[in-house]
């Protein structure tokens, strides 16, 4: 089974287990609200008994001596360890999820790394078509050697998004309880918004663009433009270039 089957696989499973943690999340959130309102409930109770006995003398006002009952105290002290388990099943989580998004960079990494090598040993064995100067030309081979990079990567690209849907399907808060996980700062981010990657995205054709991949609404785009497609920057640099030229 090669790599991609294995994540696959283990992202199928991914929404069930997901799933059950935020319904034991949902069952926790309401226990801590019963739990709470009795509290409240209790406190309010025993605080107007003690105002009571305070102004009929059988409670000193001495307020260091005042306190609230053991069983207030233990309602409390319950409501803070089902606060707790609530955070360690948003901490696990976060880390499946996060767990999957670096299985998912890893595979990426390894993809460009075989296409490099592809397109290396390509231009390393295809044979120079001699010209009627006797020099020798590769026609368009570099050209079509960065589509290649671009089509390829954007079906990677897509794949990515494609997986990251599913998950975001469930991971979207399904209980509606919000929560405030953190970002991975190693997730690499793209696109003049210096945003990570998501949705459809599309290639600069520039092989020295700085930034190279950019989200379909940063740039204006709905749907994959045909031929090559240059950012603004290295569209206008292009221009600039053939002015210098004429």
């Amino acid at each position: 089974m090669s790599f991609i089957d294995e994540f696959q696989a283990d992202l199928e499973a991914l929404p069930n287990i997901l799933q059950k943690k935020y319904a034991l999340m949902r069952d926790l959130d309401k226990s801590f609200q019963e739990i709470v309102r009795q509290n409240e409930q209790r406190c309010e109770q025993e605080i107007e008994d003690i105002k009571r006995g305070v102004r009929a003398g059988n409670i000193t006002p001495d307020t260091s001596l005042i306190r609230f009952s053991d069983d207030a105290l233990d309602e409390q002290k319950h409501s803070i360890r089902i606060a707790d388990e609530k955070v360690a099943l948003a901490i696990q989580a976060y880390d499946l999820v996060d767990s999957h998004i670096q299985q998912l960079d890893q595979y990426l990494k390894k993809s460009d790394e075989e296409l490099r090598r592809e397109r290396e040993n390509a231009a390393a064995t295809e044979s120079p078509t001699p010209s009627p100067d006797g020099t020798s030309k590769s026609g368009r081979s570099s050209e079509s050697g960065r589509g290649g990079r671009k089509k390829t990567r954007l079906a990677t690209a897509a794949a990515a998004a494609a997986a990251a849907t599913e998950v975001a399907a469930v991971a979207a808060n399904p209980t509606g309880m919000e929560l405030d996980l953190p970002v991975d700062p190693n997730e690499p981010t793209y696109c003049l918004c210096n945003q990570v990657s998501y949705g459809e995205m599309v290639a600069c054709d520039n092989p020295d663009c700085k930034i190279e991949w950019f989200h379909f609404g940063c740039v204006g785009l709905k749907e994959q433009p045909k031929g090559k497609w240059y950012c603004s920057d290295c569209a206008a640099l292009k221009n600039r270039r053939k002015g210098r030229s004429m």
